[in-house]
């Protein structure tokens, strides 16, 4: 169960949980692909992996764009000769009641999510598949891949859709040695989740105080966010997990908010 020598592609990397699964991963031997929009912002984390004495490199991508997905996935190999590991983690969050709900905004984040995923496992698994020594693919899901919230039918049946491909992949790319899994976590406090805090507050007619306590943490066991070092731990572990013992899981990180 060890990352040592192996190479992380990790989208949506620059900033949050997919900065934290990058360094941690890095800490933990990997050599680390930063693949974000933000290419300044993905360049600032590889250096800092690598003035810690690790490897990394940073490629610009759109997870949306199969052209610059294949280019961002091509850069990696012939970089450092292989794609081992792949976390799916870039994702946005739109809210609105159903009815409000803008088409063109729900098609947005489908396609970040699901589009997403599909084509950077499209494009890693061929690699994975090339190099006789399989890999780990990590779909970033939600408790919401489990669970509905008003406001989120857009991010909800995206996470949903999660499980399902998740599922797939881990049946096709089992006997080849590519395990699927997907990490779950509960509200984590970062930015993405502190935007939604005074959204919802408007949306519900409720204080931001309420939101937290009320909405995110209220079926928590300890009234607790999940921190982005629990899901990287998380993430680095499956990353690891070296067999099928684990595929076609979903790994809920969420303090007791959903149990399964």
């Amino acid at each position: 169960m060890s990352l040592q020598g192996k190479v992380a592609l990790v989208t949506g990397a620059a900033s949050g949980i997919g900065k934290e699964c990058a360094i941690t991963m890095a800490k933990q031997g990997a050599a680390i692909v930063i693949a974000d929009l933000n290419m300044a912002a993905a360049e600032a984390v590889a250096q800092e992996i690598i003035q810690a004495g690790g490897r990394a490199m940073a490629v610009v991508m759109d997870v949306v764009n199969e052209e610059a997905v294949n280019a961002g996935v091509q850069q990696a190999v012939d970089k450092f000769g292989s794609i081992d590991v792949l976390v799916s983690n870039a994702g946005i969050q739109i809210i609105h009641p159903i009815e409000e709900f803008p088409f063109d905004e729900w098609k947005k984040l489908l396609s970040i999510h699901l589009d997403g995923a599909f084509l950077t496992t499209k494009a890693a698994i061929k690699h994975m598949y090339a190099s006789g020594k399989g890999g780990a693919i990590i779909y970033m899901g939600s408790v919401h891949s489990h669970e509905a919230s008003k406001l989120k039918s857009a991010y909800v049946t995206a996470k949903h859709g999660l499980l399902g491909l998740a599922r797939v992949v881990a049946k096709e790319g089992g006997p080849r040695g590519v395990r699927a899994n997907v990490v779950c976590p509960g509200f984590v406090r970062t930015p993405l989740v502190d935007k939604q805090i005074p959204e919802q507050a408007a949306a519900l007619g409720i204080s931001e105080a309420d939101v937290i306590k009320n909405v995110m943490l209220k079926e928590t066991v300890d009234g607790e966010f999940t921190t982005v070092a629990d899901i990287a731990n998380t993430v680095a572990f499956l990353a690891g997990f070296d067999n099928n013992a684990i595929t076609g899981q979903s790994i809920v990180v969420s303090h007791g908010w959903f149990m399964q």
